[in-house]
């Protein structure tokens, strides 16, 4: 039986997609350290940061990764990525106090603010925006990073985290943009603006007067109190115990991501082969149909205008080759529909890891029954009845912002 070009073309094409397409993805990284500043810092120049809890980014993941995106595990990952962080902000040596913050009711020198993108076991990205108390934005950036297998490897996993080149890389940016644009007398002034904020909140009346604001988020020196003013002095141990406070917030992130991690790592690790799996299938049931399709349509074109019947018979045949691909993506895309399952379902488990925890301080245990953001609430009214009481007042005075 002769048989036309095309025709057989197609049917090559039907061994070729039934024999199946394997693809691997193979990543080197080469990694960047963090970096420590060689020059040596004095102690009133090193600035304190707060590393705000994530945005978990759900308003902005594309619609062709909605279906592959835990919303519980990005929630966590809100947590568990700023306190990475701030662990490596910590490790450099190049800055104060460096804390996850659970909300912005402390003023801190620097703020860093980060929203997740991307996020899977192969792949990690998120926008990250700098600014200082006196409300100027120091960059946003955006970062991206891609693993490979390695970085899953026992000996690996131990020593750090899959995409702890992405945190090296933030604290490095962030201490070059420093030192390039940020003077002593600069700094001084953000460290100033950042204590006269705290203490506006405790007690607008005594100290409103020594910041100027051209907006809402935008604050300037006007002046500034004695060193040897007693109500400074007082704003200054409320500071403290807000910091003692902290401390013990840490606490929390610390056993929160230590709690995190095992599952979170077996997830992750788990989900890299599930996403080349997908990513794999998805396209070989993609091939499938623009092939299948462009076989079925071949083999009608030819079974209609055949004058023979060997070339009717060829078409025909061509047909339900087609026929055959088209149905091997239908079933290429159920499978892929599995892996999907399997990735959800890996997510509830990892969901039951992170419950909420107790906060115990030196007088009193806070239960956090909701989230250690809004605990945090509590804890400022706290501070203010504490400051309230020291100044001899009967009420606390009224926050401000």
């Amino acid at each position: 039986m002769k048989m036309t070009f095309s025709q057989l073309a197609g049917l090559s094409l039907v061994a070729v997609m039934a024999n199946g397409c394997a693809t691997h993805t193979v990543r080197t990284t080469a990694y960047e350290p963090v970096i420590t500043d060689a020059e040596a810092i004095a102690e009133e120049f090193l600035m304190d940061v707060g590393v705000a809890v994530f945005d978990p980014g759900l308003d902005e993941i594309d619609d062709d990764e909605e279906e592959t995106t835990n919303h519980q595990i990005r929630v966590a990952e809100s947590r568990y990525a700023p306190y990475l962080l701030a662990e490596t902000l910590i490790r450099s040596g190049n800055w104060g106090i460096v804390y996850v913050m659970p909300n912005d009711a402390s003023p801190m020198d620097i703020r860093v603010d980060g929203t997740i993108l991307q996020s899977t076991g192969e792949s990690m990205a998120m926008r990250v925006r700098v600014s200082d108390a006196t409300g100027r934005e120091w960059y946003t950036r955006e970062y991206r990073e891609a693993v490979s297998q390695f970085s899953y490897e026992p000996g690996q996993r131990a020593q750090n985290d899959p995409f702890q080149v992405l945190y090296n890389s933030i604290a490095n940016d962030l201490l070059a943009y420093r030192k390039a644009n940020v003077s002593d007398a600069r700094i001084a002034e953000i460290r100033a603006v950042s204590e006269m904020r705290f203490a506006r909140r405790f007690s607008p009346e005594a100290f409103g007067d020594y910041l100027s604001s051209e907006s809402e988020s935008s604050y300037s020196l006007a002046a500034l109190p004695a060193e040897s003013d007693p109500t400074l002095r007082r704003i200054r141990e409320i500071r403290e115990r807000d910091y003692m406070f902290m401390d013990t917030v840490q606490e929390y992130y610390s056993v929160f991501t230590r709690e995190m991690r095992e599952p979170y790592d077996s997830w992750r690790e788990q989900s890299y082969h599930e996403t080349l799996v997908l990513r794999e299938l998805e396209d070989n049931a993609r091939r499938r149909f623009i092939v299948g399709t462009a076989v079925v349509l071949g083999g009608l074109a030819a079974a209609a205008n055949g004058g023979d019947y060997v070339t009717q018979v060829g078409g025909a045949a061509s047909v339900g080759a087609g026929a055959y691909l088209i149905k091997s993506g239908f079933d290429k895309q159920a499978e892929a529909r599995i892996h999907m399952q399997a990735l959800e379902e890996m997510g509830a488990s990892l969901e039951g890891e992170v419950a909420p925890k107790a906060i115990s301080l030196e007088d009193q245990t806070i239960t956090l029954t909701g989230t250690v953001e809004e605990q945090y609430e509590q804890w400022r009214e706290i501070l203010a009845d504490l400051y309230a009481a020291e100044r001899g007042e009967l009420s606390s005075p009224t926050a401000a912002n």
